[in-house]
């Protein structure tokens, strides 16, 4: 949105700079003093690792129009900085606000407009690029970009909605208590879609029932009483999140007690899958061509959320050929050589390292397959016997020829799966994704497959990087248009 001065000094209760026009406009806002556009607003937060108060001046020389600062800070500026920099206790909290009120507006001007929430432990980042894709294909839809899903991406998202767009999707992630409930108050959305609890951020939570919990928020605070909430039939703890809704509530999933359904579901390993699709609206059978059953389940809730927006079967068929897996989640890489890489190293958990395993052993067609883990990260005290529990699963499916852990508790992983029969000679540890990436590319010959999975700190892509080093992929076909083609701007 174009903010006023006056517009911004109001919604944050503090007087306009004097050095600016009242009824100047900004041209958006950043956080950050290197990418900083001339007109924007420069919004100074003090993070754990940087201080953007000690950039102000910085982003003023850049041509931003203006700058949020805390209170306690403004003396230290000239006088000519100072004219031009709205003071507030907490900038953080100002921003949150100017997005908050930025929503409003939206909405205001033009009744109907609705905006889309996804959260969970896994999967909320693709279920969050097929919800925008089918809502995309009827309405102009703002959506995340990237990681921006926590209290500084939130509100960066939020801000950039103008006239131009009639939906929005965002992502909502959260590693503690209460950071759901607070994002879910600044969105206010419509449609909040939960995709599943797992273990994650154990470092965190002392259990799984705390994770549920935390996750809950996100229904708890949904606007009353006309949002709707999304939720996993499939998942215990997530289907009685519906208990606390306040608005309708939608169920998806495999389980007959789903409104919307996945049924006679065939797997094609590396091509997708197909299934059919039962709703209230009726049944038709449709292709995914992204990998796994999970990503079946992921379709599924981008699906229910999308009804409400009156999207069904007939988008789905329309848009489904078209989707493309986000940046690592899922990537199938093929090589001239004759051998594929699945690439899907953004993050790991143990649930979605165990539905990756399977998905590798049970994908037909190729005459060694080949398992990459690097470490998961955040598991707390029960990180080595998680570990230990994947190597287990992957050993008992009995399909992987070779298997690789990389960087700490993946060594416990290797060894469980050791104990559990896979075999000793071809089972290699790395304590870094430096030394994997020399060996790896090596192992590699026709008619291979690879998984690359491991937690984003462990740099698994090096594996892919070094490969790509010594071999040449087979050509991708174009992409598609992305849903959102305007200029673009937590686990």
């Amino acid at each position: 949105m174009r903010w006023t001065v006056n517009q911004m000094a109001e919604t944050l209760g503090v007087a306009p700079p004097s050095g600016l026009d009242p009824l100047a406009r900004v041209a958006g806002v950043s956080i950050d003093s290197r990418t900083i556009q001339p007109g924007e607003l420069f919004v100074a937060i003090h993070g754990p690792r940087h201080d953007g108060h000690d950039h102000v001046v910085g982003a003023m020389e850049k041509g931003a129009a203006a700058g949020l600062v805390a209170h306690d800070r403004l003396s230290g500026y000239a006088p000519e900085i100072r004219g031009r920099l709205l003071a507030v206790d907490d900038t953080l909290a100002g921003l949150q606000r100017l997005a908050s009120r930025a929503c409003e507006i939206w909405r205001q001007e033009r009744p109907g407009r609705l905006i889309g929430a996804v959260a969970g432990s896994v999967g909320k980042t693709t279920t969050k690029e097929i919800l925008a894709a089918l809502v995309g294909a009827r309405f102009r839809t703002l959506k995340t970009q990237g990681n921006l899903n926590n209290e500084y991406g939130l509100p960066l998202t939020l801000l950039r909605l103008d006239d131009s767009y009639e939906a929005a999707v965002v992502e909502l992630g959260m590693s503690h208590r209460g950071e759901l409930a607070a994002l879910t108050r600044i969105a206010s959305p419509d449609v909040g879609v939960i995709t599943r609890v797992a273990v994650e951020h154990l470092e965190f939570f002392l259990s799984i029932d705390e994770i549920a919990l935390a996750e809950r928020e996100l229904i708890e605070n949904l606007p009353w009483p006309a949002a709707t909430a999304v939720l996993n039939a499939d998942d215990d703890r997530v289907s009685q999140f519906g208990e606390v809704a306040r608005g309708p509530v939608i169920f998806f999933g495999a389980s007959p007690a789903a409104q919307f359904r996945a049924e006679a579901i065939e797997e094609h390993g590396i091509e997708g899958s197909e299934f059919d699709f039962v709703s209230p609206n009726g049944q038709a059978r449709l292709r995914l061509p992204l990998i796994g059953r999970h990503n079946v389940m992921n379709a599924l809730a981008a699906l229910a959320g999308a009804s409400v927006w009156g999207i069904g079967a007939n988008e789905a068929q329309e848009v489904f050929d078209k989707l493309q897996p986000a940046d690592k989640r899922g990537e199938v890489v093929r090589f001239e050589e004759g051998f594929t890489v699945i690439n899907d190293c953004y993050n790991s958990s143990p649930a979605a390292l165990d539905e990756l395993t399977r998905l590798l052993a049970a994908t037909p067609g190729y005459r060694r397959r080949i398992l990459a883990t690097g470490e998961m990260r955040e598991l707390g005290a029960s990180s080595a016997e998680l570990h230990r529990e994947c190597g287990r699963h992957a050993a008992a499916l009995g399909k992987i020829d070779w298997m690789f852990g990389v960087v700490g508790n993946a060594k416990e992983f290797l060894s469980a799966a050791v104990q559990a029969g896979h075999p000793d000679k071809r089972a290699e540890f790395f304590e870094n994704s430096d030394d994997a990436a020399k060996f790896i590319p090596g192992l590699l010959q026709p008619g291979d497959i690879l998984l690359l999975k491991g937690s984003r700190g462990v740099k698994m892509e090096k594996i892919l990087e070094a490969i790509d080093a010594k071999h040449a992929r087979v050509a991708a076909k174009p992409a598609e248009q992305p849903v959102e083609t305007l200029p673009k701007g937590r686990g």
